[in-house]
């Protein structure tokens, strides 16, 4: 019981996670293609554009890139979404977080 309990779960996450909108700022010229319509040609156009133009505002903007027109983007406007800068936020590195201060040294044995 707990076996198909477990496979039941892991099927629903699947399929939620097959429904997950592609972030056309984050997301690679592999997790593009994923998208119905969009092949490695026009993955790559949608990559290739973000470098070159910096992240989407909008699925919208995607008009901009060769190969989409309104039509194409409205087909694919549920698959896709901006959810951040993506491509050109900086990740963050141990050199750029901040230290941890270090704690007070104890008083020397006699002072107050």
């Amino acid at each position: 019981m707990k076996t198909i309990l477990t496979l039941i779960l892991a099927m629903l996450a699947s399929i939620n996670f097959a429904f997950a909108a592609v972030d056309l700022n984050a997301a690679t010229a592999a997790e593009l293609e994923a998208v119905k319509g969009l092949g490695p040609a026009k993955a790559k156009a949608i990559v290739d554009y973000r470098t070159k133009n910096g992240p989407f505002k909008s699925v919208d903007d995607l008009k901009g890139v060769k190969g989409f027109g309104a039509k194409s983007v409205a087909k694919m406007q549920g698959e896709l979404t901006v959810g951040g800068s993506g491509a050109s936020a900086p990740k963050a590195t141990p050199a750029a977080v901040a230290p941890v201060a270090k704690p007070p040294k104890p008083a020397a044995p006699g002072s107050k």
